[in-house]
């Protein structure tokens, strides 16, 4: 093989390895988009990503050997990119389909849908998990020299798909979209395909190019129109984190992320009391003994801002203290913003991590409020004994931290095992259920507190006191629960929160207990 080949092949490796990366990256933000974000999701995912290259290695072997011809090699590369063009086409009805299906919690038509759609991706897979083997054979001249050709062309693939890492979720998919982004993969990978094949035979070259004019012609009629079409719809985009819609119904706007279950933000300029989790965080300082009053609360952590809901509301109850807001997702900033009349002048939106950003605050605060959801898990470093030491370290001697955790009717697992993880930190721990939904709110204190001065300070409230936090008191006070003991303590060491939550969620599904939710 002359030289100016050999560089072409290595090209062509290395282009085949940002492509699988690149499919498999935006394939699990195409279906996430639907199906959720859950390490049951990832798993499934990358597991059976893995089986079709494992086929992908065993098959190009084989075929290399019975054909080590370039001519074969490129349309091997051509065919594949076809495929990665084709596959999200083919699996954007089914999950469309799906979607209407999550919406009605359907298991076992989201379940066939989920394989089905990752079934789509198995011919492309494949595909390019013959690449490397094939270009092993055409690149091996001289069997002594057999290990440094499969370690260059192997490394030349690895760092193909380094570049496919971090393309698709840091530049392609928050520019151009999941879909966009599958078609300039398959667009690159077809491009590098038909110019080897130009270069060895031109006659077979020519006789593909149908290919991109199918892709082409597909995607014109088949990408148009939202994923996941749904009443009031506002906008929808996707952003490096999240695939975000904004729906407004009957005069109040919701921010809805991924597969759209849980309900993230809400506005209605008429109304800021939402009757759900959001209100709640507003009776944090009331634990502490009585009488409270709204000028002791000074200063306000959000851990998890989204659309600016809670900071809203604390605004309007205790006045225009100083807030700051950690959102990670900068897509959903400029959301609230634009449709969440997030603009108070007193919020400080910090777009970082949440455990980074209050690590490195110098701030002390009277509230720090922890709402950082990817439904229905809240990132498992968030939920330590050793975060929740950050965040007592960063709150007043009266100050209070508020966190959302997700239960269902009978499963209480999780919230057991954030109060004893609570416990371990706080002087003391209260609960409160959020009627009609799956949700408990957990509110720790940095003082000895009871439930008996959430009491108190309600019946001392008067005419001056704001009516929104009047009634999330009395909702508080009504919703109490006993505050469990402490048996699990979560550390950095050993947080299996994603396990629990795994099991609480397929529990569920197996009770078949969808006739539960009722509520948010």
């Amino acid at each position: 093989m002359k030289p100016v080949h050999r560089r072409y092949l290595a090209l062509s490796v290395f282009t085949a390895g940002l492509a699988t990366l690149g499919v498999e990256l935006t394939a699990s933000r195409l279906l996430g988009n639907v199906f959720g974000t859950s390490n049951l999701v990832w798993a499934n995912i990358i597991g059976l990503i893995l089986i079709y290259l494992t086929a992908g290695y065993f098959i190009g072997g084989r075929w290399a050997d019975r054909s080590p011809s370039p001519v074969t090699f490129y349309t091997l590369l051509a065919w594949a990119a076809f495929a990665a063009g084709l596959a999200p086409l083919a699996a954007r009805p089914v999950l469309q389909f799906a979607a209407r299906a999550m919406e009605r919690f359907d298991a076992p038509v989201l379940g066939g849908s989920f394989l089905s759609a990752l079934l789509l991706f198995s011919a492309p897979i494949t595909l390019l998990g013959c690449v490397s083997p094939f270009a092993i054979r055409l690149a091996l001249t001289d069997s002594r020299h057999a290990g440094q050709v499969s370690g260059r062309v192997y490394a030349v693939s690895t760092l193909g798909s380094i570049a496919g890492t971090f393309a698709p979720t840091l530049w392609l998919i928050p520019s151009l979209g999941t879909m966009r982004t599958f078609l300039s993969l398959a667009g690159l990978l077809m491009l590098v395909a038909l110019v080897g094949l130009w270069r060895v035979d031109r006659r077979r070259a020519l006789l593909l190019l149908w290919m991109p004019l199918v892709v082409g012609l597909l995607a014109s009629v088949t990408i148009s129109g939202s994923l996941k079409p749904t009443a009031g719809l506002l906008d929808e985009r996707e952003s490096e984190y999240n695939f975000i819609q904004v729906v407004e119904r009957g005069g109040t706007r919701y921010l809805l992320l991924n597969e759209g279950q849980g309900i993230h933000s809400v506005y209605n300029p008429q109304q800021l009391e939402t009757f759900g989790t959001w209100d709640y965080f507003l009776v944090a300082p009331l634990f502490n003994p009585p009488p409270r009053t709204l000028s002791q609360v000074r200063r306000l952590a959000l851990v998890g801002l989204a659309a600016g809901t809670i900071s809203k509301q604390y605004t309007r109850v205790y006045g225009p203290i100083p807030i700051d807001g950690i959102e990670i997702d900068p897509g959903i900033v400029e959301v609230g913003r634009r449709y969440f009349d997030m603009t108070e002048p007193n919020l400080n939106v910090i777009v970082q991590d949440g455990r980074w950003a209050l690590a490195h605050s110098e701030a002390s605060y009277s509230v720090i409020g922890v709402d950082a959801y990817r439904l229905p898990y809240i990132p498992w470093h968030l939920t330590t004994r050793e975060f929740f030491q950050e965040a007592r370290d960063h709150l007043e001697d009266d100050g209070a931290l508020v966190i959302n955790v997700g239960r269902t009717r009978t499963d209480r697992r999780l919230i057991d095992a954030m109060a004893g993880t609570l416990q371990s930190v706080f002087a003391s721990v209260h609960v409160v259920d959020v009627p009609g939904t799956f949700n408990s709110i957990l509110f720790a204190t940095v003082q000895f507190t009871t439930a008996a001065n959430l009491r108190a300070n309600l019946a001392g409230m008067d005419r001056s006191t704001p009516p929104l936090l009047r009634s999330a008191a009395a909702r508080a006070v009504e919703n109490l629960q006993p505050t469990p003991a402490a048996e699990v303590i979560f550390t950095d060491d050993w947080a299996p929160v994603e396990q629990l939550t795994n099991s609480i969620v397929l529990r569920f599904i197996l009770a078949g207990s969808f006739d539960q939710l009722d509520g948010d």
